[in-house]
C-alpha cells in the first residue's frame, strides 16, 4: 500500500513539473514567424524591405531588460519596426516593459506605434504617449509617414483603436471614419500600409483599398486547436476568422500577430508568442 501511494505520488509530482514546463514554454519562449507579401504595386527600392511586426505585449518582460525580445529582433536586421497595440495592460499599467522594449527598438530601426484598446482602458496613454515619443518612437494617431527607399516612397498609417469612444456598437463607424480622414489628409503612394489593431475590421480596410494592413488584438486566439486555428478572440468571439498569419481579400494583404504577452486569460496554449518578420517582394 505504502509503495503504491508513493509510485502515485511521484507520478503527480511529475505530470505537475511536466504541466508546468510546458506552461512556461508556451507563455515564455518566443518564436519567430517568416512571411512574405508579394505585390507588384511596391515600387522596386522597396523589393526586400523587411518590417518586423510587434502586439500585445501587455506589460510583460521576457529577460532582464527584454533582452530575449531584443535579441529576435535584431536577428532580424528590419528596416522598420512596428507595433500594434496594447503594449500596456489596463490591469498591468507599468510602463517600465513597454518602454525597455520601445526604447531599443527605435535603436535598431524606425519604430511605429498605433493604440490598442488596454491603452485607452488604462488611462495611461497621456504619459506614455508622451514617454513613446521621448524615447524616439513616430506615434500614428490617425496619421502618417512616407518611407523612402531607393528612390522610392511608400505610405505607413496609423490609426487609434476605437475603444476610447466607449460605445462599442459605433466603432466600425469610427474605424471607417478614421481611415477615410487619415487617407485624405496623407501623400498619395502607390503602395499603403496600414496599422490598425483591430483584424475583424479588414472589410473596412478593404473598402479603402489598403495594400498591406498590420493587426493584432486576438492573441492567436488564445488557444491554437490543430487543423481549426484560433479558439476565441475578443470581438470575434468563438472560432474566430482572423487570429494569426496572413490574410488576403481582394486587392489587401492583412498580416495578422499572434502577440507576445497575456490579458484577461493568462495561459497560452500551442500558440507561444510571436515576432513576424515580413520581407516585401515586388511580383
Amino acid at each position: 500500500m505504502k509503495f503504491f501511494s508513493r509510485k502515485r505520488i511521484i507520478y503527480i509530482l511529475t505530470i505537475i513539473l511536466l504541466s508546468l514546463a510546458f506552461s512556461y514554454y508556451q507563455n515564455n519562449v518566443i518564436t519567430t514567424t517568416k512571411l512574405t507579401v508579394n505585390s507588384s504595386e511596391i515600387p522596386e527600392g522597396f523589393d526586400g524591405y523587411k518590417i518586423v511586426h510587434l502586439s500585445d505585449l501587455h506589460s510583460k518582460w521576457f529577460g532582464e531588460n527584454q533582452q530575449k525580445l531584443m535579441s529576435k529582433i535584431k536577428k532580424e536586421d528590419p528596416d522598420i519596426i512596428v507595433f500594434t497595440g496594447d503594449i500596456i495592460d489596463q490591469e498591468k499599467t507599468s510602463q517600465k516593459p513597454a518602454l525597455s522594449l520601445m526604447q531599443q527598438s527605435s535603436d535598431i530601426a524606425p519604430t511605429f506605434f498605433v493604440t490598442g484598446n488596454h491603452e485607452w482602458w488604462s488611462q495611461e496613454f497621456n504619459s506614455l504617449e508622451a514617454n513613446l515619443e521621448k524615447a524616439g518612437v513616430k506615434v500614428l494617431r490617425n496619421s502618417s509617414e512616407v518611407l523612402s527607399m531607393g528612390g522610392d516612397q511608400i505610405s505607413i498609417l496609423g490609426i487609434d483603436d476605437p475603444a476610447n469612444i466607449n460605445d462599442s456598437y459605433a466603432e466600425m463607424g469610427v474605424v471607417s471614419q478614421s481611415l477615410e480622414k487619415t487617407l485624405k489628409d496623407s501623400k498619395k503612394n502607390k503602395f499603403t500600409i496600414l496599422l490598425s489593431h483591430r483584424p475583424e475590421m479588414l472589410p473596412v480596410y478593404q473598402d479603402a483599398n489598403i495594400d498591406l494592413i498590420f493587426s493584432g488584438h486576438a492573441h492567436g486566439g488564445q488557444v491554437r486547436v490543430p487543423f481549426i486555428g484560433g479558439l476565441i478572440a475578443p470581438d470575434q468571439g468563438l472560432f474566430p476568422k482572423y487570429t494569426a498569419g496572413k490574410y488576403s481579400s481582394d486587392n489587401s494583404t492583412m498580416i495578422v500577430s499572434r502577440g507576445l504577452g497575456n490579458s484577461i486569460i493568462p495561459q497560452r496554449i500551442f500558440n507561444r508568442p510571436e515576432v513576424v518578420s515580413v520581407s516585401l517582394s515586388t511580383k
